[in-house]
């Protein structure tokens, strides 16, 4: 499986704000120090606020920080949030379904299994994990870097 850029995006906000230390951050902050586009970033930051993840403080000095302690938020449910609509094969719901077989084929009972080890997997593990004891992702994302 592999994730989408919205996933590996919706993770690069979720670190920087973690290693951010619960200061602000904005957008544009975040876009420069990855090299990525603002606008990708922003829509992806506004998924993350829906979901829960993110807060967003408006005005001037406002930006995004974490809406809850990282140690809480889960890499399994953030993947599985932005990834919900990408189906495995044509015969998941999302599929195109045009696939002949899907009646009789236990392959779609395999991906299932698959997708649901592969998030497992992912559950087991915080966004404070990510950031947490790595002190050269410290040095690439400084806290409060404008």
């Amino acid at each position: 499986m592999r994730l989408t850029d919205r996933t590996d995006y919706a993770f690069r906000v979720l670190m920087y704000l973690a290693v951010n230390g619960g200061g602000l951050a904005t957008v544009p902050e975040i876009a420069k120090r990855y090299g990525v586009s603002k606008s990708h970033l922003a829509k992806v930051a506004w998924e993350l606020g829906c979901a829960g993840f993110i807060e967003t403080v408006r005005g001037k000095g406002g930006g995004l920080r974490l809406a809850r302690p990282a140690e809480t938020i889960s890499v399994g449910a953030v993947a599985r949030h932005i990834e919900r609509t990408i189906p495995l094969a044509e015969c998941f719901p999302d599929g195109a379904g045009a696939c002949r077989i899907a009646s009789s084929c236990i392959y779609r009972q395999v991906l299932v299994e698959a997708e649901e080890a592969f998030f497992s997997v992912l559950d087991r593990y915080s966004v404070r994990d990510l950031v947490e004891n790595n002190p050269a992702l410290r040095a690439v994302l400084p806290p409060n870097t404008p």
